[in-house]
């Protein structure tokens, strides 16, 4: 068998790949713009043109093909037809994983942030934990339920759309068409919409955050709401599924404490009669896509055990460019 596979991370703006070894060696690593500006099709071109090129880069460095390739990807996907069904920022539908890898070796195609999760189970901050919540707040919110050690797809493949659960009925209508989903009020998208807004300037979810910490009171109402809407959320999740503990990522989490200490006294609060799970910060940033996508391509090359004895420095050491 091949020493290595091809992993890519698509995202909506960029690819990130890599080459990685059965041992945890990340050999190489590369980024691409995803083109979906220029419609599916293109993203499709793309995607197939970077695997190909990963895998040649792969054969100077191992003079042999990649022994399977893992591409993460948005949107719902039909594991046991390794088929991309939809995804609203590429554009694309019905996509078969052989579409995307100009290679005729073993594919696997996973979730996006599913396999983020996957990745923090096998390698990061849920590493010794058998059930949590893997949380990244990004442009949108998403969740991973890791259960009983893998990622949990549901029967059709939409479980963990927790930005989507409506945690103020009243209020703000999502751009799914309900009315007051928790990405409306606690996405990084939602921050920055919210105070931009009210203040009649532009500013980034990571300024929201700095203006809070220095006692803006218009910042600090936009932060309280997110705050606000997490633990709505977090309190009926940790009650219906018991997690040892909630794995916060994405970029709202990189405010750290600003962020997981009022999220985690009013959590405390909500749930009365139970202790509340501990929140942790996800370990492994950008490169948890791609990691996770590297998973996915042993475990389709046949060697599902790969990742359980790699280096935990392997995350701290990886330079995505």
């Amino acid at each position: 068998m091949s020493e290595y596979v091809v992993a890519v991370d698509v995202g909506g703006t960029s690819m990130k790949g890599g080459l990685v070894t059965r041992t945890g060696t990340v050999a190489a690593t590369d980024r691409r713009p995803t083109g979906a500006e220029l419609g599916p099709g293109n993203v499709i071109a793309v995607v197939r043109s970077f695997t190909g090129d990963l895998a040649a880069r792969g054969a100077e460095l191992f003079g042999t093909a990649p022994a399977a390739v893992g591409i993460a990807v948005p949107g719902l996907v039909d594991d046991a037809t390794a088929t991309a069904l939809y995804a609203a920022n590429l554009g694309w539908r019905d996509v078969p994983a052989a579409d995307l890898v100009p290679l005729d070796v073993p594919v696997r195609l996973g979730h996006d942030v599913r396999t983020g999760g996957l990745a923090e189970s096998v390698l990061g901050a849920g590493r010794e934990l058998s059930d949590f919540l893997f949380l990244p707040i990004g442009t949108g919110i998403a969740g991973a339920m890791v259960i009983g050690g893998g990622p949990y797809g549901g029967t059709s493949g939409w479980a963990g759309e927790i930005g989507h659960v409506p945690v103020f009925p009243e209020g703000e209508r999502c751009a799914c068409g309900q009315i007051g989903c928790l990405e409306t009020y606690a996405s990084a998208s939602a921050v920055s919409r919210r105070y931009s807004a009210r203040a009649a300037s532009p500013a980034t979810a990571e300024e929201v955050a700095a203006l809070t910490a220095a006692g803006d009171p218009l910042a600090a109402k936009v932060w309280d709401d997110a705050v606000e809407a997490l633990s709505l959320a977090l309190a009926t999740y940790t009650l219906l599924l018991d997690p040892s503990a909630i794995v916060l990522g994405g970029g709202l989490a990189e405010a750290g404490p600003l962020l997981s200490d009022p999220l985690a006294v009013r959590l405390g609060k909500r749930l009365t009669f139970r202790t509340a799970p501990p929140l942790r910060k996800a370990a492994l940033g950008v490169a948890a896509g791609m990691l996770g996508a590297a998973l996915l391509g042993w475990r389709a090359a046949g060697v599902p055990e790969a990742g359980a004895s790699w280096s935990s420095d392997v995350p701290r050491t990886l330079a995505v460019p």
